[in-house]
């Protein structure tokens, strides 16, 4: 290949000619394009000139003159009765219930706040409730309203004055209300819209509550005055009945006219409900919003359970009480941060919170506790009577249930429980009591957590502290099915037999006590269920000392026995083992091993204890383990009635060895006492075994 430069120069000239020719004919063709394109923009922007746009804009602006002076002209000079129809339709569509507009219509349009009146105004119910008649029915209204928050979807009242409103509010057996928007809304407090100046003027209202059994029939009206000295006030008052019973409602609070959303509005309320009395001194935090309110209360009443029907919560039977505190509502929740009092001849204190749930059900939450506690005033929740003694607290009820009780000859009471109350609301409590007061029970502290989940009633842990001991367990009340079903599983421990078997100041036994109580049953009320009562009873004592005389007396040693008892004297004898345990089936607790082993007497029992008619038939007879010179074979029995046993000795055996002695008689005078000697011959009973929860073995002959 050629290295020479002058070989290349005719090439490279080329190539040069070739490059410039070729960018002259880029300029050329990128001229002529930008050429095409300004001409093409120029006849568009033509085209766009000669379009009638001007003509098109004119156009729009005079058709929208035109409507804006036509609704000018119609707002200004309409008919608005013509327009009653239409109005009404579309309030009922928007609202799902009949809005008719019999009256006169009247608006005025041209200001920032048009006023509109309205007479005899029909606003009927929802459609679950069309045939209850009218929810509201108002002679006149008028009302003015902020017109910028209506274009947002808000109704601002600037005033809204009623005249002759009649008003009916129902509440039906599942908790739906007809004032609520929907059925989904159940529950739900009843709220008005902002209102800066409200006043009403012979109103009436009536409400109506299948749930609570309530009626209240009540007039309401406001008096308005400039004078500030006396502003005057907004009422209501009103009468009614719960569960039948007479029910009364004073309601006073600061005149309507300019209130302020912004600010608290006070009011005054007195309740009367039978003897059931409720004063509230408090305020409604956000006017007119009925969900967020505070007030200081004073309550009185025979029976916490009669709020029920007042507040909607299923508390339990109380004997009568007189409380105070604070009570508070936000929203779907209400509660009292603090509660201070007595209930019955105890003091009570503590503080709860009840919420709406997602299913409309209430929960309650809450910690209660008392200094001092009378422990008769437990009995009224098991539906019982606390004491009616002298200076007892007790309501006239409770004293008619005592009285009933007592004529009767019953312990256990049938008052029955309302499974709708229960199944109604759930609930989380806790109840401690630092001292309890009682003559008849060892009790001197007791503590309890009650759960209640959908209709089941739980006491768990149930814990009573005794003198010496404690008795603690678990109870449950099944209140799901139609027929509710208990269940008791208590335990006794570390107790002792003095601190419960007493004999006036006397002790006549002593000794370690353990025991357990396994019961289920079905039935409405405690009697009901311990009627149908099946399980287990066990008290076992492994060790202590008995009283001689009391010993001696088993087994009717008349010259020992009586003679200790008469002569006072306090001397005891060991006592081995004790066993008492009964097997229930059906509400009849029949007697599975009753063993009491002393050092010299072997005590056995039978029989049985009847639930059902609270009647008991045992026997308890005592057999020597030494000689004894005169000893009657006459078992003790205990009859009669639960509450009122008979203590005494079978006579018909005691005769029977009478009727012996009289026959031996006639073979030799010294005969006579022979069927009165024992020979002693009874053994040690199997301890091991019988706290082992073994029968006992039947005694072996020869």
């Amino acid at each position: 290949m050629s290295t020479d430069p002058e070989a290349y120069r005719p090439r490279v000239a080329a190539i040069r000619a070739w490059g410039a020719n070729a960018w002259s004919r880029t300029r050329a063709a990128s001229a002529s394009a930008w050429s095409r394109t300004r001409a093409g923009a120029a006849s568009t922007f033509t085209r766009v000139r000669a379009a009638p746009w001007r003509r098109i804009g004119l156009w729009a602006g005079g058709v929208f003159g035109v409507l804006v002076v036509s609704l000018v002209l119609f707002a200004t000079f309409a008919d608005w009765n013509a327009l009653r129809g239409p109005i009404g339709r579309m309030a009922s569509a928007a609202t799902g219930r009949e809005i008719i507009i019999r009256g006169d219509l009247d608006v005025d349009p041209w200001t920032l706040t048009p006023n509109i009146r309205v007479h005899n105004l029909y606003v009927g119910n929802p459609r679950i409730y069309q045939n209850r008649g009218a929810f509201a029915e108002i002679a006149a209204a008028e009302a003015s309203v902020r017109l910028l928050p209506l274009f947002i979807g808000r109704f601002e009242f600037v005033r809204l004055n009623l005249h002759g409103a009649d008003i009916s509010l129902y509440r039906g057996e599942d908790g739906i209300s007809n004032w609520a928007p929907s059925p989904n809304d159940r529950g739900r407090p009843f709220e008005l819209p902002a209102i800066r100046e409200f006043s009403l003027s012979d109103g009436h209202i009536r409400f109506e509550d299948d749930r609570r059994r309530l009626v209240l029939d009540a007039d309401f009206t406001t008096a308005e005055s400039a004078d500030r000295r006396n502003p005057g006030q907004f009422s209501l008052s009103g009468e009614g009945q719960i569960n039948d019973r007479p029910f009364s409602l004073e309601l006073t609070g600061a005149p309507l006219l300019n209130v302020r959303r912004d600010r608290p509005y006070p009011f005054v309320a007195d309740v009367r409900a039978g003897g059931t009395r409720i004063q509230a001194d408090g305020s409604i935090t956000r006017p007119f919003s009925f969900s967020r309110w505070r007030a200081d209360v004073q309550a009185s009443g025979p029976d916490l359970a009669d709020l029920y029907t007042l507040i909607g919560l299923a508390l339990p039977n109380t004997p009568p009480y007189d409380l105070e505190g604070v009570v508070e509502r936000n929203g779907q929740t209400f509660g009292m941060p603090r509660i201070a009092g007595r209930v019955g001849d105890s003091d009570l204190r503590g503080n709860f919170t009840a919420s709406r749930q997602r299913d409309d059900r209430l929960l309650l939450e809450g910690a209660f506790a008392s200094n001092s506690l009378d422990f008769d005033d437990l009995l009224t929740v098991l539906g019982g009577a606390p004491s009616t003694a002298s200076g007892e607290t007790a309501s006239d009820d409770q004293r008619q249930i005592a009285a009933n009780l007592a004529s009767q000859g019953r312990l256990l009471p049938n008052a029955q429980l309302d499974i709708s109350r229960v199944r109604n609301m759930d609930a989380r409590v806790t109840y401690r009591a630092a001292r309890v007061r009682s003559e008849s029970m060892p009790v001197r502290a007791l503590s309890l957590d009650i759960n209640l989940d959908n209709g089941l009633l739980t006491l768990d842990p149930l814990t009573l502290m005794l003198t010496q001991g404690r008795v603690a367990g678990a109870v449950s009340i099944n209140a799901r099915e139609e027929t509710p079903r208990v269940d008791l599983d208590v335990r006794i421990t570390d107790a002792r037999l003095e601190s419960i078997f007493r004999v006036g100041d006397r002790q006549p036994i002593t000794g370690a006590l353990l025991g357990r109580v396994q019961l289920s049953g079905s039935g409405g009320s405690v009697r009901d269920a311990a009627a149908t009562a099946n399980g287990r009873i066990s008290l076992v004592t492994p060790s202590g000392d008995i009283r001689e005389a009391f010993a001696e007396l088993t087994g009717i040693n008349v010259t020992r026995g009586l003679g200790l008892l008469l002569t006072g004297d306090q001397s005891t004898i060991g006592i081995r083992c004790g066993v008492a345990s009964f097997d229930v089936a059906n509400g009849t607790a029949q007697s599975r091993t009753i063993v009491v082993d002393t050092d010299t007497i072997l005590i056995r029992g039978a029989g049985s204890i009847n639930l059902r008619d609270e009647t008991l038939d045992l026997e308890i007879e005592g057999e020597p383990k030494e000689a004894r010179l005169i000893s009657i074979g006459a078992p003790i029995s205990i009859e009669g009635r639960l509450r009122s046993p008979q203590v005494g000795v079978n006579a018909s055996d005691a005769l029977g060895q009478g009727g012996l002695a009289a026959l031996a008689a006639l073979i030799a005078p010294i005969a006579v006492v022979l069927p009165f000697v024992d020979a002693g011959l009874a053994e040690d009973a199997n301890c091991a075994g019988l706290l082992a929860g073994r029968r006992e073995e039947p005694a072996r002959e020869g």
